[in-house]
């Protein structure tokens, strides 16, 4: 019997065996729907806590996530924001329980807004992490894009907020070579001193610090699809090499369509999550298909924030147009 390999890339790959007929049916049968330790990928349809009272204590070593931020999208119901504190503090002790005690939880929000008033749901968020849950906040990175509605009684929002929490305090997986950016200055060196010559810079690049500039996914964007506020994937790369390793299990308690998984299984890793909406589901599946099988187009990690060079629209009109 011919074995066939399928990579994705040099990280991961998925064996299978037989025919071209049974190749396929084992792809697809690659998304697992109910939880073992085993599966590839776990894509439950229906609400994450069901989904979590299935995994076992300590099993993953991320947890990443984009909540719902109780605006009344069609994927969440609004309601008052101490009953929407209350359910984020239930799946929140979940993915505490799940957590490994090498762990990471990586909480991306926004801001919740009502009436023209903005209320940061990261500082809203942040008791349940440190003071019920007792965990470290490492960063509160910034996540800076460029495109988004337009305020007219305000400074139009550009930003979004990851906080990232360890289960411990020493000990915890962070591999900050995996995500190195290249240098400003590779070449600068040393010019006094017992290293007078030498390179004054990491060769390995620098750290990407706690402000990333990386686009959001808008019409025009390469990842784009049905969901109406989806991750881009490069961001939850940079979590994901820098927070797990080859092999550990990447959690998403609110998947949408299936973002998360796709970084995870780029980089050798394994993934879960949960998902309400049957359409999302369906495209997470579908996207996730693509990407075992190399076929998926996603931004580049580390690709520069294009620039435009002062012709087409980016022309400013004569005055007399």
């Amino acid at each position: 019997m011919n074995k066939t390999k399928i990579r994705h890339n040099k990280y991961s790959s998925l064996e299978v065996q037989g025919n071209s007929i049974n190749e396929i049916t084992k792809r697809r049968k690659f998304v697992s729907t109910k939880f073992n330790l085993d599966n590839k990928v776990t894509l439950f349809k229906g609400d994450c806590l069901k989904l979590l009272k299935t995994m076992p204590s300590g099993c993953t070593e991320l947890v990443v996530t984009s909540p719902p931020y109780n605006l009344g999208k069609e994927y969440e119901a609004k309601t008052s924001l101490d009953i929407y504190l209350d359910l984020q503090e239930e799946v929140i002790k979940e993915c505490h329980r799940i957590l490994s005690p090498t762990g990471s939880i990586c909480w991306q929000t926004g801001n919740y807004v009502e009436n023209g008033e903005i209320v940061p749901l990261d500082t809203l968020l942040y008791p349940i992490f440190k003071t019920k849950l007792k965990m470290y906040l490492r960063n509160r990175i910034i996540w800076h894009f460029g495109h988004g509605l337009h305020a007219s009684k305000r400074f139009s929002g550009r930003y979004e907020t990851i906080l990232w929490f360890t289960k411990s305090e020493e000990g915890y997986t962070f591999d900050l070579d995996s995500v190195r950016i290249p240098q400003k200055y590779p070449g600068k060196k040393h010019f006094k001193g017992p290293n007078k010559g030498k390179l004054s810079c990491n060769p390995k690049g620098k750290n990407p610090t706690d402000v990333w500039d990386i686009p959001n996914v808008k019409n025009n964007h390469i990842e784009k699809t049905i969901h109406p506020c989806q991750f881009p994937v490069g961001l939850v790369e940079r979590l994901v090499l820098s927070m797990t390793n080859q092999g550990d299990l990447v959690f998403d308690p609110y998947i949408g369509v299936g973002t998360s998984a796709i970084a995870a299984l780029n980089n050798g890793r394994r993934a879960a999550g949960a998902e309400v909406e049957k359409k999302y589901v369906e495209v997470a599946q579908a996207r996730i298909k693509e990407a075992v099988d190399g076929a998926l187009k996603t931004r580049p990690i580390n690709k520069p924030i294009y620039q435009p060079d002062g012709t087409g629209a980016s022309r400013r009109p004569d005055e007399n147009c």
